[in-house]
């Protein structure tokens, strides 16, 4: 008898916990596509508006003027104001020169410094030195560097900032 009370005890208190009702929270999963729109820069304002864009990517619009011979890897994109130097990882199809173009990159930024000038001044002698360049190609070297120098000071600026874009896709425009 005192084996049948406390199996029933047991499946009593088994029974009130089983029955105890769980509360559970249902959530919903949302999904939201973000349309993110790429901003379009005329070529005219790209080196005045580009370092606000430094790292992401714009679409510009115009004209093929010239794809590199010796690589293939960079183009220029030109308007009447202004031009866009483009670089990719692949090769340009030719045929695209005189073609406008909507082109998608991402904005890349070479800084210029006095750091900068002191390391091309460095290659410059060594490159020299080592026949790689003749007086004259050392004087231009020499003359460009202190042209970079000239800017800098003359704009009270620690740098000199040129903006290019890395080559993202494009369409032919008719």
């Amino acid at each position: 008898m005192k084996n049948i009370i406390i199996a029933l005890i047991l499946v009593i208190a088994f029974t009130a916990c089983k029955t105890e009702e769980k509360k559970t929270d249902e959530t919903t999963t949302e999904v939201v596509n973000e349309v993110v729109e790429t901003p379009l820069l005329a070529i005219a304002e790209f080196d005045d508006k580009a370092g606000e864009y430094v790292g992401k990517e714009v679409a510009v619009k115009g004209i093929v003027d010239h794809v590199c011979k010796h690589g293939g890897k960079k183009l220029l994109l030109v308007t009447d104001e202004a031009d866009v130097h483009v670089v990719s990882d692949e090769r340009f199809d030719e045929a695209l020169v005189g073609s406008e173009i909507n082109l998608n990159g991402v904005v890349l930024e070479e800084v210029i410094d006095e750091s900068t000038c002191l390391q091309m001044e460095e290659d410059n002698i060594k490159s020299h030195s080592e026949g790689k360049s003749n007086d004259e190609q050392f004087e231009a070297k020499k003359q460009h560097i202190k042209e970079y120098r000239d800017f800098m000071k003359e704009n009270n600026t620690d740098h000199i900032s040129y903006y290019s874009l890395q080559y993202v896709s494009h369409t032919e425009l008719e």
